[in-house]
């Protein structure tokens, strides 16, 4: 890890800052964050999260933000991430964090992608159990709030709530993996060891989306 500047892949939600963090702590130099969003709806992909509030979360941890639109196609979409990280390779990036925890799939598309970009993949949180992670979450002093879930799996009284101890609870008690693994929920960081400052969200709405999934999201209309 040591000797080469990092490129950390960047959600705002709480494992890839987890990731960030842990590497760091390691001693890690994160020269930037990298965050894809939607190229229609200028949104974080899966997250929904707004790229403006993005930018400030990134201003608010004090580690530049390069942000990059994409397509919803994966084919297109794997170009144009090898796209960003190869301009961003010129500037002496060698490794790359990532926030997986278990899903195969993912791990080995991480790794033939950056096998296929020459830069090696560090991925912390790997086969550690998502319990484990999200207790060190809540123990280390982030704050991360649920901005979107499946309607089918948890319902509108999840949307805006902070991640602790007790909505960690519920979810088991619904068979949920408690760090949303497998896509159940997702949330937005907004304190946190990594924050200067934190992010207050000011207003907000829970919108139901209807589609190939029902999700139900976080209108985020105001924050500072």
């Amino acid at each position: 890890m040591r000797g080469q500047d990092i490129l950390s892949s960047w959600s705002g939600g709480k494992d890839s800052c987890l990731a960030c963090f842990k590497v760091l702590q390691q001693g890690g130099r994160v020269k930037y964050l990298l965050n894809f969003v939607s190229r229609e709806f200028n949104r974080c992909c899966f997250h929904g999260i707004p790229a403006d509030l993005l930018k400030r979360q990134a201003e608010r941890v004090g580690i530049p933000l390069v942000q990059r639109p994409v397509s919803p196609d994966m084919q297109k979409y794997e170009e144009e991430f090898k796209e960003a990280v190869t301009a961003l390779k010129k500037e002496g990036i060698g490794q790359m964090v990532f926030g997986d925890i278990y899903l195969l799939d993912h791990q080995s598309w991480v790794e033939r992608v950056c096998r296929d970009l020459d830069i090696v993949p560090l991925e912390p949180l790997w086969n550690i159990p998502a319990q484990k992670i999200v207790e060190e979450f809540i123990d280390l002093g982030f704050k991360a709030v649920i901005v979107s879930c499946k309607a089918d799996v948890l319902g509108r009284e999840f949307i805006g709530r902070v991640i602790d101890r007790d909505v960690v609870r519920e979810m088991a008690a619904r068979g949920v993996c408690p760090c949303g693994e497998n896509g159940e929920y997702h949330t937005l960081v907004v304190d946190g060891p990594l924050f200067k400052s934190p992010i207050e969200i000011v207003e907000s709405e829970p919108v139901l989306k209807e589609g190939f999934w029902r999700h139900w999201f976080l209108d985020i209309k105001q924050y500072r």
